[in-house]
Formats: C-alpha cells, structure tokens, sequence
C-alpha cells in the first residue's frame, strides 16, 4: 500500500474542504438561534382563542378527518414532530399546555404532516421510503470514503461512500417541499378555523418560516458536505495517479 498526501484536503479539515464545513456548521448554528429566538418571542404571547397547543391539535385533526391519529406530550424542547408508524402527533410540553402563538403554530404544523400521511402525499411517501438508505449513508458513508482511500484494493469503496452519503443528502432536498407544505396547510387550516386572529397571523407565519429555514440550511450543509467527500475522494486519486 503506498503512502497518500492529501495535501491541503487534510480529509476535510484545510482549505476548500475546511472552508465547506465551516460555512455548513455557520448556516446550521445561525438558524437554529434564530427558530429558538422566534418561537420564544410568540411563545410569551398568547392567542386570543385561548387554545392550548393539544386542544388544536385535536380539533384540526378531526376537521381534516384524521380519526387514526392521537395527540400525546413528550418532553424536551422544539421536540415535537408526528410519527407516522405509531400514528400519534407529539407535542412537547410547552406547546401541548401553551396558549401562545408559537405552540399553536407548531401543533398546526404537526398536524399538517399528519393530514399529508393520511392523503398519501407523494414528497412524504418518497421521504419514508429513502430513509433507510440515507439513514445509512449519513452514519457510514464517510467511513467507507475513507476506508477506500487508504487501502488500495478498497479504491471502489470510495464511489460506493459518495453514492450513500448522497442518499443522506436526497433525504433532505425531499425534506423540504414536505416541510414547506406542512406550514402552507397549517397557516390556511388555522385561518379557516379561525383559530388565530388576522393580526396574529404574522406572528405565525414568522415562527413557521423560521423553522423552516432549519431544513433548508440543513439540506444546504449535506450538499456542502458531499462536495467535500468529492473534493477528498479525488484529492486521493490524483495523488495515486
């Protein structure tokens, strides 16, 4: 096995590669202050329906004609998120006993995602169905990079990493109509419902944007971060060559 020089790659840790991984780790970091900022600006005003994030849960759910689906608490914060498999919509417990702006927000978006399970909505069952590929790609595929470019006869590897790390990264780009999708059915549901008063749409609209943005710097990061493995991958190969 003959000795690789990678040179200014550094396996992802100086110059271009470096640089990608900071500006994918900036973007993460700076979306999350800014969905943890806004939820907690509306999570300090209460709507003026005066319903609990658990109450519309609950009665979206039925006006959409989700009758499978049960709404519980769960703990942590900004946990909240539907499971498809147990059929059951999670609401952490400052939204599920919240009256803020924020908790019926994000128990509106829950929902959302819950009524895209029940009509089949083609990015959500596209999404299922790649997530055990890109669960595995995100956790390995760097690995087996590496290993393919340190052992010789392991060089196909190498393609073999990119090609599952980027089932990761497909993963998130089908993440993001799915999301988006998620807050336009709950921003249109809450005004039907008349859950939310004209002058606290804003308010929604901003805590669910600002959510948002989370998925979209991820997808953005995973994309920086296969261009990275590509980056190592053929900084290897030309000093093989």
């Amino acid at each position: 096995m003959s000795y690789v020089n990678y040179g200014g790659y550094g396996y992802g840790m100086g110059g271009m590669s470096y640089l990608l991984v900071l500006i994918g780790a900036a973007l993460c970091l700076i979306t999350s202050g800014l969905v943890k900022s806004t939820y907690r600006k509306y999570s300090k005003v209460a709507s003026m329906s005066h319903m609990t994030g658990a109450e519309v849960a609950q009665s979206i759910l039925k006006k959409e004609g989700v009758y499978d689906v049960h709404v519980e608490r769960i703990g942590g914060e900004l946990s909240d998120h539907f499971d498809p498999a147990a059929k059951v919509v999670r609401l952490s417990a400052d939204v599920y006993d919240s009256d803020s702006i924020s908790a019926v927000s994000v128990a509106a978006h829950e929902c959302g995602h819950a009524v895209q399970y029940n009509e089949e909505y083609f990015p959500l069952k596209l999404r299922s169905a790649i997530l055990p590929a890109a669960s595995f790609g995100s956790k390995y595929g760097l690995w087996i990079v590496i290993a393919g470019l340190f052992i010789s006869f392991f060089r196909p590897l190498v393609f073999i990493g990119i090609v599952l790390f980027a089932f990761g990264v497909l993963f998130q780009i089908v993440t993001l109509p799915v999301e988006f999708d998620a807050s336009r059915r709950a921003l249109v549901i809450l005004d039907e419902m008349g859950i939310l008063a004209e002058e606290e749409e804003q308010g929604a609209r901003a805590v669910l944007k600002s959510a948002a943005m989370t998925y979209v710097a991820s997808a953005a990061a995973s994309i920086l971060s296969l261009i990275r493995l590509i980056l190592i991958s053929r900084g290897g190969r030309s000093r093989r060559d």
